[in-house]
């Protein structure tokens, strides 16, 4: 009786065992180049567990420093997918890294520029101190585009790395600096306390890819059920962060590391990005990219003339929606 009990204890250690390592989660790593609400599709399947539904350990990480840091860190085999913005992503495709973007974290801009109430034309803003993340993010992007956009030089004022728009906002607030590119919240704040909207990218019919999700092509290929679980999850995100404000409002305030008294603009912010930026089937704008190449061809001549579909691999994305699964998460 013993001896029998013994194979059975054994049998179902053994048994055990296998069922840890069959049902043992793959792990991923996210980085994100700036702390920004674009990522909520992201923290939002890391909260609910959309992740997880899909067989995936997933770490959602902020790397600071922008899309260059993201991508390097993509280059490196570091992280699996990276948050970051267009610009710097065509820019490194175009110099030879072998990544794509998968799918749009958000296709419109979502920065303002911001700046002191006696400012009140782009021309006054020469010989100011204007605020940026880094030099090669998002927000030096948008401020190239707003300059070219008013045939104003970069050499015409001071541009300042001052980090976060969290970080750039209290550097306005101290006078430290004359103005910002700042994304929201940090831009609702900076209204409510008088700071002027010199320029709203969203309301200019500048076409911009503000965030995509990106990765390796080799790992695509290598990886595919996996990176297509990522996809999934990542699709799901944004079905629940639109038909759920007040848990949404939640993770947002948690994720941007935000006071409970700022909850007010952590649902003006909701109410943008559920119901202007986040798109149901989140392909990268064509436009987008084209706008990014127009900005780029001045100083890179690899960028006249290419074609959107060099940057972009939609493929997983498209499987997902002819399938019926996105359309699944609205029914």
């Amino acid at each position: 009786m013993i001896k029998l009990l013994r194979i059975i204890v054994c049998s179902s250690l053994i048994f055990l065992g296998g069922a840890t390592k069959l049902f043992a989660l793959d792990k991923i790593r996210i980085g994100m180049g700036a702390l920004s609400p674009t990522n909520a599709p992201i923290w939002v399947a890391e909260e609910r567990g959309f992740f997880k539904k899909h067989n995936l350990d997933v770490e959602a990480i902020f790397i600071g420093g922008g899309a260059a840091r993201a991508v390097n860190a993509l280059v490196a085999g570091d992280i699996q997918f990276g948050s970051a913005s267009g610009g710097p992503v065509i820019n490194s495709i175009l110099k030879g890294v072998d990544i794509a973007m998968v799918a749009a974290l958000n296709n419109k801009g979502v920065h303002r520029l911001l700046v002191r109430s006696d400012i009140d034309t782009p021309e006054a803003l020469k010989g100011k101190r204007i605020a940026i993340t880094a030099f090669g993010t998002a927000s030096h992007t948008v401020l190239s585009l707003l300059l070219n956009h008013w045939n104003l030089r970069q050499e015409d004022m001071s541009v300042l790395q001052i980090g976060s728009s969290p970080t750039m906002l209290i550097s306005l607030q101290k006078k430290v600096v004359d103005g910002a590119v700042l994304t929201d919240p940090s831009y609702f704040i900076a209204e409510d306390n008088g700071f002027r909207v010199l320029a709203d990218l969203a309301k200019m019919n500048i076409h911009y890819l503000q965030s995509m999700l990106v990765a390796n092509r080799a790992y695509l290929r290598a990886n595919r059920d996996q990176a297509t679980r990522v996809m999934r999850a990542y699709v799901e995100g944004i079905a629940y962060f639109k038909r759920n404000k007040k848990d949404s409002v939640r993770i947002i305030l948690k994720k941007m590391r935000m006071e409970a008294d700022k909850e007010k603009y952590a649902e003006r912010t909701w109410e943008q990005y559920a119901n202007v930026y986040f798109e149901r089937a989140p392909y990268p704008s064509v436009s987008g990219i084209r706008t990014v190449l127009d900005s780029l061809a001045k100083e890179n001549p690899k960028a006249r003339g290419a074609e959107p579909q060099l940057f972009v691999d939609n493929t997983i994305l498209k499987a997902l929606e002819d399938g019926g699964f996105i359309k699944a998460l609205y029914d």
